[in-house]
């Protein structure tokens, strides 16, 4: 029975991601007008189906299946903790740690667990080709869904931010010199991410230039 418990309490903890708000999106960032945002179980399964579509298309050299387990895994922690962004005043020191406490928390006492968290600190440490293409992938769902939220309209123009603690770092407020729109920023932040791969920035770059709307 306890293998069963194990198993249940993993899923019932695990699964309260789609419930939980990407904070990109919320009032203190971008401040989407929708009325349903996208909640961190989206992400999650954007980032699978955008790693499955890539790897169709091009030759990644990947695991597939272990990119996409450690992209189901990657947000766990945001179980117990805030879906942290780089503008909320917390270094990436102290994000990791917190995360990794949380993670493992989350895991509970799964057999597997030792397994699962090597599998979440390959992916943090960036080092193998799986860890760097999921984390792409990650970053790249990010950046693709700002576009899609451009393309619907459920953007505030660049001059009604006020509230928006993105535009506290100094290197967002030199974007605002040239961007015309808040895709705008997102491309200009993340572009140079993929500098070391081209398919993904190239992907990047199609999103700015085509309607997601389809």
């Amino acid at each position: 029975m306890d293998s069963y418990k194990s198993a249940i309490n993993f899923y019932l903890l695990a699964t309260k991601l789609k419930y939980k708000i990407r904070s990109g999106w919320d009032n203190k960032h971008w401040n989407i007008k929708g009325d349903r945002l996208e909640s961190v179980a989206e992400h999650i399964y954007g980032t699978c189906i955008l790693a499955i579509g890539l790897d169709s298309e091009f030759n990644l050299g990947i695991d597939l299946n272990k990119v996409i387990k450690m992209l189901v895994i990657h947000e766990l922690g945001e179980v117990l903790i805030p879906d942290i962004t780089p503008f909320d005043g917390i270094t990436k020191e102290e994000k990791k740690q917190v995360e990794h406490v949380a993670f493992k928390e989350v895991l509970g006492s799964l057999i597997k667990t030792d397994e699962l968290y090597a599998l979440f600190a390959e992916f943090d440490a960036e080092k193998t080709v799986e860890a760097k293409v999921a984390h792409y992938c990650d970053k790249l769902e990010a950046d693709i869904q700002a576009k899609v939220y451009q393309d619907m309209g459920l953007h505030h123009s660049l001059d009604d931010q006020e509230k928006n603690v993105v535009f506290t770092s100094p290197k967002a407020k030199e974007m605002l010199e040239s961007a015309k729109t808040p895709f705008d920023i997102w491309y200009e932040w993340d572009k140079d991410i993929y500098a070391d791969a081209p398919i993904f920035k190239r992907t990047l770059d199609f999103v700015k230039d085509n309607d997601t709307n389809i």
